[in-house]
């Protein structure tokens, strides 16, 4: 097993200073690679082993810590490689693998060139300065634009995206890929976000770009009552570790309202005494979390290095087999919309959850708890009630509960 860490040459400098990485192989090899990143001491958090985020002057860090994060990826994947090769990898091997991947060139010249090549340079510019998920979602839209040309016989070029283009275009995604609306925006954002890129850097864009446009509709929010979570906590999983493990993995995202990413991504120097502070994976927020009782266990298997993470699929998968067992079982109806077209469907409750549960989870129940809104918001991460409310679902049975407290009739 590997383990990558990044330190400062000299944290106690005045100056700009070297970053490193150390790759630590079962826990008694240890190989130093220089990053060639730098940074001056005083913008380091070392509890993290990034750069800070927040404040003046920090803005541009986030794209530092996401090369360290793209270091650390590659290191291990050359590490894993090696090993099953036989071999351990070799201090060449590391350094090569450290080495920031160039990016191809964006033409100087624009006249004539084609937008589907453009938005594959888009993309390699950006393998520096996104999360390797952000770059897997910007690929997924040029594939569908790809496809796209080739299936709909609708050209891609940059004279022909206009308001036209991008209802043709959806029409494709949500008839030939069965995407629903909320993809289908996400697919048109990601579009946009290139244009007008493309528009800041001489592309020949048409103007009327900024026109294109998909309805936002919110997903139904699910999220387990206390009962339903006591009753997967109580599961007796001696002799399954595997969905002990997951399990564990679940209840971490309920007791922290960390997503699954970040309680993936968990280590050892993120646990403090009575909190966990980290920056998390998808936003470089740093967030400082209260440690429950709950959580203490959980938290003492990450420690442990016995807590594994799971691929996102593995784990659903799981979760799913963890709520039957557990009985969660209400019949539920979901409503999800295709082409403004409103779909529903009822299934057990097991069938239905997932990571995002844990999130969504531990809001709902921080707040019925009596936690204040802008406290919840200050340990998620959200930074405004817009967003924050797509996590909260308020049940029947609080609205009845609390209704029932607040005009209960005067003995």
């Amino acid at each position: 097993m590997a383990t990558v860490s990044f330190h400062l040459k000299e944290p106690g400098a005045d100056r700009p200073t070297a970053i490193y990485a150390l790759l630590t192989i079962d826990r008694r090899h240890r190989i130093k690679v220089y990053t060639g990143q730098s940074l001056h001491p005083n913008k380091w958090v070392k509890a993290e082993q990034r750069a800070q985020v927040r404040g003046r002057g920090n803005e541009l860090n986030g794209h530092l810590n996401d090369a360290l994060q793209g270091i650390s990826e590659r290191l291990q994947l050359a590490y894993s490689t090696q090993i099953a090769a036989g071999t351990l990898p070799t201090l060449a091997q590391l350094k090569e693998a450290a080495a920031p991947v160039a990016p191809k060139s964006e033409a100087t010249s624009v006249a004539g060139t084609d937008l589907l090549s453009t938005f594959t340079n888009w993309i390699a510019g950006r393998a520096l300065t996104h999360t390797p998920n952000t770059l897997r979602t910007y690929r997924t839209t040029l594939r569908h634009l790809k496809d796209f040309q080739t299936i709909a016989k609708y050209p891609v070029a940059f004279d022909t995206v206009s308001g036209t283009f991008a209802q043709r275009l959806a029409e494709y995604l949500l008839t030939h890929r069965q995407l629903r609306d909320t993809a289908v925006r996400k697919n048109l954002v990601i579009l946009k976000c290139f244009l007008a890129w493309a528009t800041e850097n001489g592309y020949p864009v048409p103007p009327d770009y900024k026109k294109i446009t998909w309805q936002r509709r919110e997903p139904d929010i699910l999220t387990l009552t206390r009962g339903e979570l006591a009753a997967l906590v109580n599961l007796e999983l001696t002799p399954r570790p595997a969905l002990d493990n997951a399990r564990a993995l679940f209840l971490l995202g309920v007791y922290t309202g960390l997503r699954f990413s970040d309680v993936a991504a968990l280590r050892p120097e993120h646990i403090h005494a009575d909190r966990l502070r980290l920056t998390t994976q998808k936003t470089r927020d740093t967030l400082t979390i209260p440690i429950r009782p709950e959580a203490r266990p959980l938290l003492a298997r990450v420690i442990e290095g016995t807590l594994r993470p799971l691929p996102n699929q593995v784990l659903n998968r799981h979760l799913k087999e963890l709520a039957t067992l557990a009985g969660i079982d209400t019949p539920t109806e979901r409503t999800h919309y295709a082409g403004g077209k409103r779909h529903t469907h009822t299934a057990p409750k097991h069938e239905f959850i997932t990571t995002h549960t844990a999130r969504r989870t531990f809001v709902t129940l921080a707040l019925e708890a009596g936690l204040r809104p802008e406290l919840v918001m200050k340990i998620t991460g959200h930074k405004d009630l817009k967003s924050f409310s797509r996590y909260v679902n308020v049940t029947e049975d609080s609205v009845l509960t609390e209704f029932a407290r607040v005009y209960a009739p005067a003995v």
